[in-house]
Formats: C-alpha cells, structure tokens, sequence
C-alpha cells in the first residue's frame, strides 16, 4: 500500500504442501538486487463491467495474469520492472479499483467482497473464455480471496503476497506501522520505514522502486493519477468487519485453486504469522517467506519475485533434495 503526496509515485521457502523446510543460499535468493531500468509504458484502456468503467493497461503475451494492488493504490504503483519481468512470460493486466485513479466510481458500497464481485466481472470481460492467473497484495490479497471463494470459475491460479485471512487470527504489526501505513498521504520516510526492514540495503532497494516509480511518471510511460478522498476512506473502512469475521477464513479451508502465499519474513505490516495461517488453513497451499524483505517484497527484487511468480503460475514441481542438514525443498525455476 503506497500513497504518495508527490505523483503518486511509489529464501527461506516453506513447501507447506509438503511440510518440509528448507534454506536456498543461491545469490539469486537475496532480498535485495538492481533491476533493469526499462520502464514499460501502461496504454491506459477502458472496459466495462459490473455497472462501472475500469480502466487498464496490458503487457507482454502469454497466459492471463491480473494483479490486485493495495490499499489505495492505483495501477500506476505498480514497480516497472516486476510488470517488465512478469511480461515476459504473461499477458500481465494491471488496473483502477472502481473509484480511484482514471476508472469510474464504484457501484456500490466498498466492501471486499463487493469488490471481489466488480473484478471477476471485469475479469469475465478481458477473457470470457477462461479462468485466469491473479495475484493479490496486501489488501488485494483479501479481494483475490474473495474472488477465488466467490467466483472460482474465474480464477485458474492464486498468489496471496502480504495479505491476511481476515478474523480475529490476523495479527496487525504495531500501532506506529498501522498508524503509518493507513495515513492517506504517506510520505516517502514513512513508506521506507514501514515496507522495508531497516538494513542498508534494503532501504536502498526502496528508494530504487520509488526513483523507478517517479522516473515512470515523469516520463510519461505511466498515467499521473489521483485517489479520492472518500474512496480512500472507504477502502479503509471495508478493513473492519473483515476483521470481525471469520468466514472468509472458514470459506478458504474448503478451496481447491492452486495457491502461492508469500511474504517478505521481516514484514511488519502484516507480519508474517499471517501468511502461515493462510498456508495452514488453504489445502496444498504453498508458503515462500522471502528472507531479508519487507512487505513491499515484490519491489525490493522485483526479478527475484517475477521468477518466483513464474516459477510457481508454470506448474513447476516442487524438487525435494536430501542434503546432510536434512531434508530441504525448492521451487524449480525455468
């Protein structure tokens, strides 16, 4: 969730499936890295759906893949070079919710699972024929729930990156970081602060993104946008009874899509915890926690998570490998 004042610019991998647990010390695995500085240019397009207008934009070729962002944010914050890396290998959709940046206002009240409701109708709209890949962060992870519970039909694969099941199981970091996180202009400082651990390195990846997100705006390669007040406010407010509740949790025991749940292991946003629980309660879900990174895992290595995402939407089996630690498990990469 990154709301910027200015242009709005923003392993330890557990195989839960097999109950195993195993550290990759690979170079590749680190949480930090230099990514291309190509900037792909988001063509904004409009489509309408569930009584609304959404706009969107597309990248690469390959099967469909739609990204639901946080809190807040539209497609606009996306990092430029996770949308590049995941193009490669998909036909990558990023998008306005209903009633912030250029899409129109929502049709109704903003609750997650009207929400849910909104994108699967939109999702039905970009490829009628069949179910999609969809990757949900932070609070996009508790819609891409809702529409995997909801409207299973519409979804072929799910990735649940630093998110939470709702109820009175989920853990919230501390007050400072929810005070933070939930402030509806968050400046730079507070977004490093709360989405990055504190290492030097990973605080330098976090100002990479956001040079990466500022760059891509003033370049005109992403569209400048703007969330209102009110919308905010009511993305925010939608947080309380799902916090209340318990039946998007019970409702997931009981799903079958493929899932990936991951998470950076230093998150403090929504820490960790949550991710296990989401890996516990979902059969054959798959759990990667991401050492060294925060909750905005996906920017600080954005090749790192696009290989990860690829990695896991391919079918890629899981390889099991005896070393004389013990057993240690590893997603294949292409």
């Amino acid at each position: 969730m990154l709301r910027r004042s200015t242009a709005r610019a923003i392993a330890l991998l557990v195989c839960a499936g097999l109950g195993l647990i195993g550290i990759e010390s690979a170079s590749g695995l680190t949480a930090s890295a230099s990514p291309s500085t190509s900037s792909p240019t988001l063509h904004v397009q409009y489509a309408s759906a569930a009584g609304t207008t959404f706009a969107f934009a597309q990248l690469g070729s390959g099967p469909a893949l739609i990204l639901l962002n946080g809190t807040g944010s539209p497609m606009n914050e996306w990092d430029p070079a996770l949308l590049a890396a995941l193009a490669r290998s998909h036909r990558v959709t990023v998008f306005d919710y209903p009633g912030i940046g250029l899409s129109a206002r929502a049709p109704s009240k903003w609750t997650f699972s009207n929400a849910a409701d909104w994108v699967a109708a939109f999702a039905k709209v970009l490829s009628p024929k069949a179910p999609v890949d969809v990757v949900g962060w932070s609070m996009g992870g508790f819609i891409a729930q809702q529409l995997a519970i909801r409207h299973p039909e519409v979804v072929r694969q799910l990735i649940l990156a630093a998110t939470n099941p709702g109820g009175p199981q989920a853990k919230l970091g501390p007050r400072w970081v929810q005070q933070l996180d939930s402030a509806s202009q968050e400046s730079d400082k507070a977004y490093l602060q709360t989405n990055y651990p504190h290492s030097t390195d990973a605080q330098a990846a976090g100002r990479a993104f956001l040079h990466r997100l500022s760059t891509a705006v003033e370049s005109g390669a992403y569209p400048p946008e703007q969330v209102p007040a009110a919308t905010y406010r009511a993305m925010v407010a939608a947080e309380d009874p799902w916090l209340r509740s318990e039946a998007n949790s019970r409702a997931l025991r009981t799903l079958s899509i493929p899932t990936l749940v991951i998470t950076g292991a230093s998150d403090v946003v929504t820490p960790a915890a949550n991710s296990r629980l989401l890996a516990r309660i979902m059969p054959g879900a798959r759990l990667v926690l991401v050492p060294g990174a925060g909750h905005s895992f996906l920017f600080q290595n954005p090749q790192r998570t696009a290989r990860t995402f690829d990695a896991f939407l391919a079918a890629s089996p899981v390889e099991v490998v005896r070393q004389p630690s013990g057993l240690h498990c590893r997603l294949n990469h292409r």
